[in-house]
């Protein structure tokens, strides 16, 4: 049996990508790649490393913030608040985004989270 599978319609597309990257680039750099060469020798290839910590949050999921209000931007669907649970970077991402947007936010995080700091 041969079966073919469809990519998801839930995929980007390439083009989905490069606009993604042109909105993201417009708040802030391309982060930074560097070659490991201890890493490179280990792995007997070369091995580069991207440092998604170098962005205004110090985390990769700005990303997701961004693209996600341009999106509702475009639309016209921008909303006066937004309410987001999370344990880490997505609030962040989402009041970095919200804030770009001029669109309030609240970030929800867990009681036990708190505790550990």
């Amino acid at each position: 049996m041969n079966a073919r599978i469809d990519p998801s319609p839930l995929l980007p597309t390439l083009a989905d990508i490069e606009a993604a990257a042109q909105v993201v680039y417009r708040d802030f750099a391309a982060t930074p790649q560097y070659r490991w060469g201890l890493l490179s020798q280990r792995l007997g290839t070369d091995c580069w490393l991207k440092h998604e910590n170098h962005t205004p949050v110090g985390a990769f999921k700005i990303r997701g913030g961004l693209t996600y209000f341009d999106q509702l931007a475009q639309r016209g669907a921008l909303p006066q608040e937004v309410i987001s649970a999370t344990r880490g970077n997505h609030g962040q991402s989402m009041g970095w985004a919200a804030r770009r947007h001029g669109v309030a936010c609240t970030i929800v995080v867990p009681r036990s989270l708190l505790k550990a700091f």
